[in-house]
């Protein structure tokens, strides 16, 4: 599914669009650019609204810091808020953090591909280097790539006109017995998870049955016959034959379509 900055999940109203995601300009700091992607991030795979608290928790910083970069954004009209709701992106925040999005994945994938690091252990470096890249390197990385749809995870890089592919999908541990997908994201919040996913053979485009699940894990049984072609991560080991008991931690990093 094809999503535009005016559909993104709960990002707010329609926007006119602009045909191309706008720079951020050389004011802006990181933290604020980390703000934006953060409260992007926190509704582009589910629809409830990230609150201050939350949005605190995330970013590793006090209430109070929350509190007023909150309100120096909604003076700047980056996002909407009242006291103690939640923060929303406006349509010209989504735009910004659009681009900071793209900027952040489109470096995670070069890593992987062009410079060999492994999926758990881009995402550190990518926070780095999205706030000093240039937009000229950016597209010469994107180029040659060749204009990648989506990170080494499995979430959508925005193009530079702010839309992106997107798959209707549910979380494997959400999803009902007997439902058979296709992983389509994996979460990069914990890299632990995505080390021990690769070891069990599961990994983007894996196929996947679920059959059995638990308060505190769930049963798998892979496909073998649909083996993961997919340059953006490491490739999983090979499919076990036997059925695969995943704990509620690793289930809840996996996004299967629906």
């Amino acid at each position: 599914m094809t999503l535009t900055p005016q559909t993104g999940v709960g990002q707010g109203p329609a926007q006119k669009s602009t045909g191309i995601l706008t720079p951020m300009p050389t004011s802006t700091s990181p933290a604020v650019e980390d703000y934006l992607k953060t409260i992007y991030g926190h509704t582009e795979w589910q629809d409830e609204p990230i609150t201050p608290s939350v949005l605190a928790g995330k970013l590793g910083v006090a209430p109070s810091s929350v509190t007023e970069m909150v309100k120096k954004m909604a003076a700047a009209g980056l996002v909407s808020h009242v006291p103690y709701g939640a923060v929303r992106l406006t349509p010209g925040g989504t735009m910004r953090a659009l681009a900071v999005v793209r900027r952040h994945r489109l470096i995670e994938t070069w890593l992987v591909r062009e410079m060999g690091y492994a999926w758990d252990e881009v995402h550190d470096e990518a926070e780095v280097l999205e706030h000093s890249i240039s937009d000229r390197l950016l597209e010469a990385i994107d180029a040659r790539l060749g204009r990648p749809d989506r990170d080494p995870h499995g979430d959508p890089i925005p193009r530079a006109d702010g839309t992106r592919e997107q798959a209707e999908a549910v979380l494997l541990s959400e999803a009902s017995v007997a439902h058979v997908g296709r992983v389509v994201r994996i979460s990069d919040r914990d890299p632990a998870v995505l080390r021990d996913l690769v070891e069990v053979g599961v990994g983007l485009d894996t196929v996947l049955t679920l059959t059995d699940a638990t308060p505190d894990a769930v049963t798998v049984e892979l496909d073998p016959s649909a083996t993961p072609q997919t340059t953006d991560a490491p490739g999983p080991a090979p499919v076990a034959s036997a059925p695969l008991h995943l704990p509620r931690t690793h289930a809840d990093a996996i996004w299967v379509t629906a």
